[in-house]
């Protein structure tokens, strides 16, 4: 009887779902952080926003004022803090003078309300749902006085938000774009911002005051905006350093995502939860939002906050960076001392659209406007002096990843960029000839130039023995 014969059983390699699930975790962070941060961060502050201890002056007697306090409790808890003053000129004063949100005076036929349009219309709409109730449960009708109305061209109160929101983005995407720029080094790099600021600020400025109309032609808006892309640009710069690929969604997170829903510019602070509430006179754009608001409605009242707080964000961007450079030095000596393991090079900078220069070759002596500019340039002779066209040229970073493969052309010349700054080891090799290894220091500021003789082709030299 025959036997059928089976084939052995092919084995198939398994899948480890560890390398997958370890590529998406590296390359959809960002994206990730995005949706939490508009998720737990915009949906959270906006979806419902509930007044929070809106100071209030009142014109009246302290125990009208707790009636009235107690009456205001009933309907909404904790949404007002009642604050008994002399007079209406007192109460009027403080409004004026951002030391409350309106002002009450709750004797007479009517409720006389004051309020600040320049404090948003979400604001002023609360105020009078609010006193209007009150006003009919006294019996008594409800009379609306504006003290700071907004321009026509700016009737939600929102325009000086927008404004600096259009001085925060640009700016981040600046610092993230420089990190391409080849041949620019710090001082080159913070020159830029400067530059990028200046430019931004103005339009941004122009576009509101003078386009639009929605903002009054008043010069110190202009260096609240400059101020602001200063505080972005060099905080998010100094960030590199110590976050690496991480920047992009640290700074991020700063300015964008919590920054904005505290900025109390499109709903007012006072109508936020509590940690919003607490980052507003932190972060820049909450400052920004102030000091463009005073100055423009509220005739440059309560600005030395705003002003030490964006002067403050500069200036410790600019104390990272320079933290960031003593860092660097640092790493170098390690590297040229060489008695210790190599220095992991920082990975490249995740963003949506950007990236660090990729390490290339390029083709000598044929560079032309807006092309990326070599950082390592270098000829291969041999010992008599000859060009050894295709040699082929191998860079390294300290740790041993090989970064890219370049060769020369007939003139035993080579060109490459987009290295990382520090210490890189050249290998220059060509068949038949002995290599060599030479340890370079790149500098994004300026071009270096290797070269290499290569010792007689190892052929010949056997044959001398």
């Amino acid at each position: 009887m025959a036997h059928a014969h089976r084939s052995p059983a092919i084995s198939r390699p398994r899948l480890s779902l560890a390398p997958t699930v370890r590529t998406l975790a590296e390359n959809l962070w960002l994206p990730a952080l995005f949706l939490a941060g508009l998720l737990f961060s915009y949906l959270v502050a906006f979806h419902q926003p509930i007044p929070h201890h809106i100071k209030v002056a009142v014109a009246a007697s302290r125990q009208s004022t707790a009636q009235l306090q107690e009456g205001l409790d009933g309907v909404t808890p904790g949404a007002f803090d009642l604050v008994p003053v002399s007079t209406v000129q007192d109460a009027v004063f403080a409004v004026t003078h951002q030391d409350a949100v309106a002002a009450l005076e709750p004797q007479g036929k009517a409720f006389q309300l004051y309020g600040a349009k320049a404090d948003g219309v979400a604001l002023e709409s609360v105020l009078q749902n609010a006193f209007t109730g009150a006003a009919q449960h006294a019996g008594k009708a409800l009379h609306v006085h504006e003290l700071a109305a907004t321009l026509p061209g700016d009737a939600s109160g929102t325009t000086g938000t927008y404004a600096a929101l259009a001085c925060t983005l640009p700016c981040y995407f600046v610092v993230v774009g420089m990190q391409r720029a080849v041949g620019f080094n710090r001082r080159g790099q913070c020159l830029t911002f400067l530059g990028c600021g200046v430019l931004i600020a103005g339009l941004s400025y122009v576009s509101s005051a003078y386009w639009l109309h929605a903002l009054p032609e008043h010069p110190l808006l202009l260096l609240y905006l400059f101020l602001l892309t200063q505080a972005v640009a060099l905080t998010a710069y100094g960030l590199v350093p110590f976050f690496g690929r991480f920047f992009p969604g640290v700074a991020a997170t700063l300015f964008m995502l919590l920054g904005m829903p505290s900025s109390g510019g499109t709903v007012p602070v006072a109508m936020v939860p509590g940690f919003f509430r607490f980052l507003h006179p932190i972060l820049p754009l909450g400052n920004a939002v102030d000091a463009l608001r005073s100055v423009a409605y509220l005739g440059n009242t309560k600005l030395a906050r705003p002003t030490l707080a964006l002067a403050g964000w500069a200036v410790g961007g600019l104390a990272l960076i320079l933290l960031g450079w003593v860092k660097q030095r640092r790493t170098l000596r390690t590297q040229e001392a060489g008695n210790e393991a190599p220095i992991q090079q920082p990975a490249p900078v995740d963003d949506p659209s950007m990236e660090l220069p990729a390490p290339t070759g390029l083709t000598p002596h044929h560079h032309h406007f807006g092309e990326q500019e070599p950082l390592l340039v270098g000829r291969v002779v041999d010992d008599s002096g000859f060009p050894v066209a295709g040699a082929a040229l191998t860079v390294t970073a300290g740790h041993g990843r090989e970064l890219l493969r370049a060769r020369t052309d007939a003139n035993g010349e080579y060109a490459a960029t987009g290295l990382p700054e520090g210490y890189v080891l050249v290998l220059a090799s060509m068949p038949e000839y002995a290599p060599s290894v030479r340890r370079v220091l790149i500098d994004a500021s300026s071009t270096v130039t290797q070269d290499f003789q290569l010792a007689a082709p190892l052929v010949e030299a056997r044959l001398a023995r």
